[in-house]
């Protein structure tokens, strides 16, 4: 297929959960009224929707008879909506921030249900996390002298994981090697003020091979722990669950086909989330736990025998399906006979993607604002933010829309709420932060769009 000498390349069409493809069947009607009362572009959050992908997790844990403990990664999306559903629904939170901390807690989550496994954590942050008791991943043997430092000298034992490095990973400045876990094994071995809970560690990709391979290191020290007298409960094994955005076998078509000249920098990016995966996120954990551990044990099996938690902090895969980011067309301007860029209204959508010299390879899709804008002749573009910046583009890629865009139409990103959404928003050039709402339907199942604020949820 080809529009004026050019291939169209292939289709990258998003899978949708079916509230999300309802609000789409509809002419347009409620997302053309939602971004003219609430502008461009709009967040919209489906806060059932984490419930369920954690349901879905709780469900392959629970088969596979392991005691868990679930944390949404609230660094992946800042919606008080997702923070208080995790909450709601029995989860607790991991906080990477002393802000996130603070507004986990005035959702109502006490220290039993916080964790904080970012490695730059403040003083501030630290006592904070102190003050609530909350579960502490110690990344470094500097950061567990600068936690003894604030404890008072009659302080309660103060629960707390030790991250490891595992062997792969020497280049992550993240965690520390085996030796290093064994060092402040030592130092904790005089100092009551600090319980040794378990190891953490939070791996690069998407395999669970690795998991499973740092699972190995994690078993001998958790083994050596208890040769020292510490009784650890607990092996966290971070996130990094694969999320399922397109259908497998387009993703493998477009992999297949792409070509330098299919994007507008005349350069395929080195590296891509894989949006297309083979496994959603439960079925990779079922995996895992099913997989060969080096002692011949299944995963799940050792986790029964040791009496140990399986504890996990899964962000962008709680947030899976969760959110779509709604933007209007300002401007589509001409650069050629077959080749155009189209300008979204205040589109600082965070384009975390292309900024980090990949693509997010999902295709938008439109909504027109009138039924005439359905009828035009189909154009080759590629999409742009707002700013005055030449590489501020939300899509490298040359995209084909066989029903031409207009200004005042409408592109609608499906399934924004894994870092999309805001990793890189800001104000520039004064403009507002986007709005977000949660989407919630009455008893007529009409849907009606609440603030997404703490005060609101």
């Amino acid at each position: 297929m080809t529009l004026h000498g050019h291939k169209t390349g292939f289709s990258l069409s998003p899978i949708l959960r079916s509230a999300t493809a309802d609000l789409l069947t509809h002419p347009g009607a409620f997302l053309l009224e939602w971004v003219h009362r609430y502008g461009s572009p709009l967040n919209l959050i489906w806060p059932g929707t984490l419930q369920e992908n954690l349901a879905a997790l709780e469900g392959a844990l629970v088969d596979n008879r392991v005691a868990h403990a679930i944390y949404y990664g609230a660094k992946v999306n800042k919606s008080p909506g997702l923070m208080q559903a995790a909450l709601a629904a029995g989860a607790g939170l991991d906080a990477s921030s002393v802000y996130e901390l603070r507004d986990a807690r005035r959702l109502g989550a006490d220290g039993a249900r916080l964790v904080a496994t970012g490695p730059a954590k403040t003083r501030a942050f630290h006592q904070e996390l102190l003050d609530c008791e909350a579960l502490i991943s110690v990344d470094s043997p500097e950061e567990l002298e600068d936690l003894v430092a604030l404890l008072p000298a009659d302080a309660a034992p103060q629960p707390i994981l030790l991250r490891l490095q595992p062997q792969d990973q020497k280049k992550s400045r993240f965690g520390m090697p085996a030796d290093a876990v064994v060092h402040c094994l030592a130092r904790l071995s005089g100092e009551n003020r600090l319980r040794f809970d378990g190891l953490h560690f939070h791996l690069s990709g998407y395999r669970w091979e690795t998991r499973l391979a740092a699972l190995n290191q994690a078993a001998d020290l958790i083994a050596g722990a208890r040769r020292m007298g510490f009784s650890p409960a607990m092996i966290d094994i971070g996130g990094g669950l694969p999320v399922q955005y397109v259908d497998e076998a387009k993703y493998q078509a477009h992999f297949a086909a792409q070509r330098p000249e299919d994007y507008r920098t005349g350069t395929i990016p080195d590296s891509f989330y894989p949006y297309g995966g083979t496994l959603s996120a439960a079925d990779w954990l079922r995996q895992l736990l099913q997989a060969e551990m080096s002692d011949g044990r299944s995963v799940a099996t050792y986790f029964a025998q040791e009496a140990l938690t399986l504890a996990m902090e899964p962000g962008r895969a709680l947030a899976d399906q969760a959110a779509i980011s709604v933007f209007r067309i300002l401007r589509v301007k001409a650069l050629g006979p077959d080749a155009h860029v189209i300008f979204l209204e205040g589109g600082s959508f965070s384009a975390c993607e292309t900024w980090f010299a990949s693509e997010f390879l999902i295709d938008p899709i439109l909504v027109p604002a009138t039924r005439a804008a359905a009828q035009s002749a189909p154009i080759r573009a590629y999409l742009a933010g707002h700013s005055c910046l030449d590489e501020d583009v939300i899509s490298n890629r040359w995209l084909t829309f066989p029903t031409a865009p207009g200004a005042g139409d409408l592109l609608v990103y499906a399934n924004t709420g894994g870092y999309q959404m805001d990793l890189l928003e800001n104000e520039f050039h004064r403009h507002p932060m986007p709005a977000r709402f949660c989407v919630t339907n009455d008893a007529e199942g009409r849907s009606h769009l609440v603030p997404d604020t703490i005060g609101e949820v």
